[in-house]
């Protein structure tokens, strides 16, 4: 039969094994932590170029409906706001994952049809690494 004392100590943790947890818990997160802060800003632009291939799909079936594009005044909106038909699955228009709008030009720079364009990062024009421009016409050449 087990005494009250030998149960009370049998109960809990000591404070070495708490400690000994704590030390173990820092350690996997100084570990994992910065892993895990490059891989979100690599799955940031990765989403950036699927929705950008998106719109873009959006578009044609936007243009085999309509003849013709959205103007730059009309903008993306058009194709969720065209009177007709809803050709995203959404009842607005997403905004790139640092929850900047898209940039969409119509007639595109360059020859293309329509430009869409996520600033990146920084939002603004330019940059480099996770900063850089993701645009429609360059999705594979983009990080």
């Amino acid at each position: 039969m087990q005494t009250k004392r030998t149960r009370r100590a049998r109960a809990g943790f000591t404070l070495i094994e708490l400690m000994v947890v704590i030390v173990i818990l820092g350690m996997l997160v100084a570990l994992v932590g910065p892993r895990l802060i490059g891989q979100t800003d690599k799955a940031k632009v990765q989403a950036a170029k699927t929705q950008i291939a998106n719109f873009s799909m959006a578009l044609k079936l936007y243009k085999l409906e309509f003849g013709s594009y959205p103007t730059s005044g009309e903008g993306l909106d058009q194709l969720v706001s065209n009177g007709k038909e809803n050709f995203l699955e959404q009842d607005a228009v997403p905004k790139d994952p640092w929850d900047n709008p898209f940039m969409y030009t119509a007639p595109g720079s360059n020859g293309h049809d329509f430009e869409i364009v996520s600033y990146g990062d920084d939002g603004s024009p330019g940059g480099s690494g996770y900063s850089a421009d993701i645009e429609s016409w360059n999705l594979a050449g983009t990080s």
